[in-house]
């Protein structure tokens, strides 16, 4: 709509408002034609159809034809206006102050407004890579946890010690008082395994079953329970049935539960190390692509819109909620979002607004295109990961939405490239573990 009239008001660097004046002449010739298409179509009493008196529909449904249209203008032109005086809106823009003036439509539009922001402090950016390699050691271990994912367990006569397994009856008190939680029967556990409060599994090394044995705990500080916080308990125990674990042999039969039908424990080894590389590579790319933004919004703090971190909130408090779900096989919609207050999401959905804004202008500023090779490879080698390594491949070729999600990752990697070539990156060897853990720590 060319005859619009348009005046922009810059309230700050996050909103601004325009004033929009439409021609009543606009209005009006929308407002006739409707109302010449409502009587052609219009059922009333005393008239045959599409007979109906144009004076009669305009009588009688005039007012609320025109405010239908005045609406549907104002949708309309409010988008236009938009665009075309290049304003970067965030969120939908609210309508104010209607009215018919000057035989011109007169409304206001207030919008929050994508932040102008200067990328700064690139040159000062550190950033610590960490580096990891797969030893003989990291091999042995790996494989040792595969012996004891699919270990069972005999019953013992002799003490129980760490990685066994105790059937146990347990009642606790504090002062002489039972408490809520406090007690269990035939309650299994892996000796060892950090599954119970500090002391309990030390005070149970030693004992046999049928073995009864009272031990003194203390509850953390941290502990969930408000009323149990560093409280000082008996735990009276009685041991029902120890068992202690026994790894399967490494033999051709193992072998094969992991696809090794040739080649034996060397042929299992080298497909361990493989496996265990290619997590390296991705726990090293995160860990640095972490630390790297991290950085990058140290450096850039500024106002972002409410819609943008409301919007940022309720995105992080739905994937929350559906974590739960999942976790206890539950609908989403079974929660309530009130128990999730946007306090919660604040900090995290702040830092996630400025950095999307951030790695945006380094992206416009630097004029990077998505590298399509990087994107093949990265499909190449996340396909390495399954059975069927083409049909994976085909997949992601073919899928639009999932080809384009890894397309989003490769630009970051590429971002992220960008802004260490600006600042400084110091590699550190770390042991393998150590690079995973970390990794693992900044996704959360």
């Amino acid at each position: 709509m060319s005859n619009l009239d348009v005046a922009v008001n810059v309230i700050s660097d996050k909103e601004t408002q325009l004033t929009v004046k439409v021609p009543v002449g606009t209005i009006q010739s929308k407002v006739e034609s409707r109302i010449r298409s409502l009587a052609k179509t219009a059922k009333i009493d005393g008239f045959r159809k599409g007979k109906v008196p144009v004076s009669h529909i305009r009588a009688q449904y005039g007012a609320g034809i025109q405010q239908e249209v005045i609406n549907d203008v104002i949708r309309d032109t409010v988008f236009e206006v938009l665009a075309d005086k290049k304003v970067r809106a965030v969120g939908v823009p609210s309508i104010d102050d209607v009215k018919l003036e000057n035989d011109f439509l007169v409304y206001q539009a207030s919008v929050e407004t994508m932040p102008e922001v200067e990328v700064k402090g690139l040159s000062e950016i550190e950033v610590e890579r960490q580096v990891a390699t797969v030893s003989d050691e990291d091999v042995d271990t790996m494989i040792e946890n595969l012996q004891k994912q699919r270990q069972t367990f005999e019953t013992k006569d002799g003490e129980l010690a760490d990685g066994d397994e105790a059937t146990f009856d347990f009642e606790g008190s504090i002062d002489g008082e039972k408490f809520e939680g406090g007690s269990a029967e035939n309650y299994r556990l892996i000796i060892g395994s950090g599954q119970m409060i500090p002391g309990f599994e030390d005070g149970m090394k030693g004992m046999k079953a049928g073995e009864e044995k009272t031990i003194k705990v203390t509850f953390p500080e941290d502990y969930q329970a408000e009323n149990l916080k560093g409280k000082e308990a008996d735990f009276k125990i009685t041991v029902k049935e120890a068992k202690e674990a026994k790894l399967p042999e490494l033999n051709d039969e193992f072998f094969e539960l992991f696809g090794v039908s040739e080649g034996g424990l060397d042929k299992l080894k080298a497909d361990v190390r493989k496996n265990m590389e290619r997590e390296i590579k991705s726990a090293a790319r995160n860990q640095v692509k972490q630390a790297t933004f991290d950085a990058l919004v140290e450096k850039n703090e500024f106002d972002v819109p409410n819609a943008m971190l409301a919007g940022e909130i309720d995105r992080q408090r739905n994937l929350m909620l559906q974590r739960f779900a999942q976790q206890f096989g539950a609908n989403p919609n079974t929660f309530d979002k009130n128990m999730l207050p946007d306090e919660l999401f604040e900090d995290q959905a702040l830092r996630a607004v400025r950095l999307g804004v951030l790695v945006g202008q380094i992206i416009d500023k630097q004029k990077l295109e998505v590298d399509q090779e990087r994107v093949t490879a990265f499909i190449s080698e996340a396909a390495e990961n399954y059975e069927d390594p083409a049909e994976v491949i085909e997949y992601y070729t073919n899928d639009k939405q999932e080809r384009a999600g890894i397309e989003a990752v490769v630009l970051e990697d590429q971002v992220v490239e960008y802004i260490l070539s600006q600042g400084k990156v110091t590699d550190k060897e770390v042991k393998y573990q150590d690079l995973l853990a970390a990794a693992q720590q900044a996704q959360m």
